[in-house]
């Protein structure tokens, strides 16, 4: 690699620089592209960018324009005094049965997508992608398929997940079948069936509403309720290690059975946005409750009440500087805009599109996907 330092001083030195540093120092050498390239850099890279305290003020904003049906994805700069389009980003690969991809979740920067049986990882720092193989699991032979996209920081490995669930039996006399699990591992390139649907409690029922599940701990995080005479709202977590379901309590007045229901992740914690449906109902509110302390039950916190007026359809977040990411209604069409809960005034951001289908995550620059080849599709493929 070099006559001067070792490959060891070398790979700190390299894991310290930008991923557009990076990229261009490839073409320097074969043996420093196979360094820039190698699982070693990757990790060492991704390890260090998540232990530093993120001091970016970038975002990444996913919409959806109508007619035709376009998703776009934009680089944002986002500080208190400006919120700057920096980049139109592009997915190297299209859709080949629907008009765009369905969004299961994003993490560090990486986002994984899907169409019917097509899932696909996409990390936009580097403009890289890769196509999953099959999974194994036919929902349409079984039941309903939720998903979810997560990091496992004991493994430094990206997983997807597959719960399908067992329709109603058709009669009293068949056996009910058990809920499946099944993964797939970045780190192994494959699809794999677990023994994780003997931990899916009985009862269960999904607020899914097609949002992404949260990912955060090691785990991802379905909002949801025991079914029952009484509605019991909780928080059902999947662990990406152990593999394992674990329902997390929610106070009783968090959200209602109806209620579209959203888990996120704000300043690091778990979060519900809590939305009332309601068509034709005035000032419907828009909760949000954040678990201060992940894991304490007692922790949750009613961080405050959006009213969902005329104006105002969804709420998505929370800017750094404490205002509301919403989504709020022009005469034709509807536009990304930030809540002052103060003044209570609506400042629009120039972004417009589909209200639900908004999504906005923190970027950050990594190297996950590099030493796959563009739009590989991992090992274990089926026909």
């Amino acid at each position: 690699m070099s006559d001067y330092l070792p490959d060891e001083v070398l790979l700190e030195i390299l894991q310290r620089l930008s991923v557009k540093s990076l990229i261009q120092l490839r073409c320097v050498s074969k043996s420093w592209n196979s360094l820039i390239t190698s699982s070693a850099l990757i990790n060492s890279h991704l390890a260090r960018s998540l232990s530093l305290p993120s001091k970016s003020n970038n975002l990444i904003v996913r919409y959806r324009i109508d007619r035709p049906y376009v998703e776009h994805y934009k680089l944002i700069h986002d500080d208190n005094a400006s919120f700057d389009q920096i980049q139109q980003l592009e997915i190297p690969v299209k859709c080949l049965h629907i008009n765009h991809f369905i969004l299961i979740g994003s993490i560090n920067g990486l986002f994984s997508l899907y169409e019917l049986d097509r899932f696909i990882l996409w990390n936009p720092s580097i403009g890289k992608s890769i196509t999953l193989p099959k999974p194994c699991i036919k929902t349409h032979d079984f039941g309903i398929c939720y998903l979810a996209f997560g990091f496992d920081p004991r493994t430094n490995d990206y997983k997807v997940v597959r719960i399908v669930v067992q329709c109603v039996p058709k009669n009293m006399y068949e056996e009910p079948k058990q809920t499946l699990v099944e993964i797939y591992s970045l780190n192994e390139g494959s699809w794999r069936i677990t023994s994780a649907g003997a931990s899916y409690p009985l009862g269960i029922s999904f607020n899914y509403w097609r949002r992404p599940a949260a990912s955060l701990n090691g785990a991802v995080h379905f909002a949801a309720n025991v079914k029952g005479s009484a509605f019991s709202p909780l928080v059902l977590s999947f662990d990406l290690g152990d593999e394992v379901f674990r329902m997390i309590p929610v106070p009783d007045s968090a959200f209602k059975e109806d209620d579209d229901v959203h888990t996120t992740v704000i300043g690091g914690s778990l979060t519900l946005l809590c939305h009332d449906p309601a068509i034709h109902t005035l000032n419907k509110p828009c909760s949000i409750w954040m678990m201060k302390e992940y894991g304490i039950v007692d922790s949750w916190t009613k961080l405050c009440t959006v009213d969902l007026n005329r104006e105002i359809i969804r709420v998505l977040g929370i800017r750094k500087n404490g205002h509301i990411f919403v989504v709020a209604k022009l005469p034709c069409d509807w536009e990304l805009s930030s809540y002052d809960l103060e003044s209570q005034q609506v400042k629009k951001l120039g972004i417009c599109g589909n209200p639900y289908f908004f999504h906005i995550d923190d970027y950050m620059e990594n190297l996950v996907l590099l030493d796959k080849p563009n739009d590989a599709v991992s090992k274990g493929e089926s026909e």
